[in-house]
C-alpha cells in the first residue's frame, strides 16, 4: 500500500449515497453520529488534553461549517431570507431547530439557540456543555456570511440542564 498524502476534507468527500448506499440510503440513527463524535472527542482529548482538545472540535466545526455554507446556502445579501434559508436547512438536515433570540447581522452579538441539537440534546445532565463543533460549525456560517470574524460560545447547553442550546455569536471586525 502506497504512503498517503496529509488528508484534506473536501465536500466532494461526502460523496453521493445515493449511489453508494443503495439499499440503506443516507440516513443514519443518531446514536451512530454521536458514537463517532463523541470517540474522536474522547482520543483528541485523551492526546492533547481537553483545551486543545476543544480548540480541534471548535476548528473541525469551523471547517463544516464553512463547507456547509458554501455548499448548502444560497448566496443573498438579505439577512433575513439568510436565516431563513439556514432555518430551513438545519431543520431539513436534522441538525437542529435554530432561532435567533436577540440581535442581528448588523450588530456586533446575537444569541441564537439550537433546540433538538443534533450533538447533546437527550443526552443526561453532565454539568458543563459539550456543543464544542456547534460553536464552531456556527462560526464558520457567520464567518462566511458577513465576512466578520466571530466567536461562538455555547452559554446554556442540554447537558448543564437547560432543554435548549444557547449560543453568544459575537462579531470581532
Amino acid at each position: 500500500m502506497n504512503q498517503r498524502e496529509k488528508f484534506k476534507f473536501t465536500w466532494e468527500l461526502i460523496g453521493d449515497p445515493t449511489d453508494g448506499r443503495p439499499n440503506l440510503g443516507p440516513l443514519v440513527p443518531l446514536e451512530v453520529y454521536r458514537i463517532m463524535q463523541y470517540c474522536f472527542r474522547e482520543v483528541v482529548e485523551e492526546k492533547y488534553g481537553v483545551e486543545q482538545g476543544e480548540s480541534i472540535i471548535y476548528e473541525a466545526g469551523k471547517k463544516a461549517g464553512v463547507g456547509f455554507y458554501y455548499h448548502v446556502l444560497p448566496t443573498t445579501t438579505d439577512h433575513q431570507e439568510f436565516i431563513r434559508t439556514l432555518q430551513d436547512a438545519l431543520r431539513q438536515l436534522k441538525i437542529g431547530i435554530f432561532r435567533i433570540e436577540q440581535g442581528d447581522l448588523d450588530g456586533n452579538l446575537i444569541t441564537a439557540s439550537v433546540s433538538e441539537d443534533l450533538d447533546c440534546s437527550g443526552l443526561p445532565e453532565l454539568g458543563y456543555g459539550v456543543c464544542t463543533y456547534d460553536e464552531g460549525f456556527l462560526a464558520g456560517i457567520f464567518e462566511q456570511y458577513t465576512g466578520k470574524k466571530c466567536r461562538v460560545r455555547e452559554i446554556d447547553c442540554w447537558c448543564t440542564g437547560e432543554r435548549t442550546c444557547r449560543f453568544s455569536i459575537e462579531f470581532c471586525s
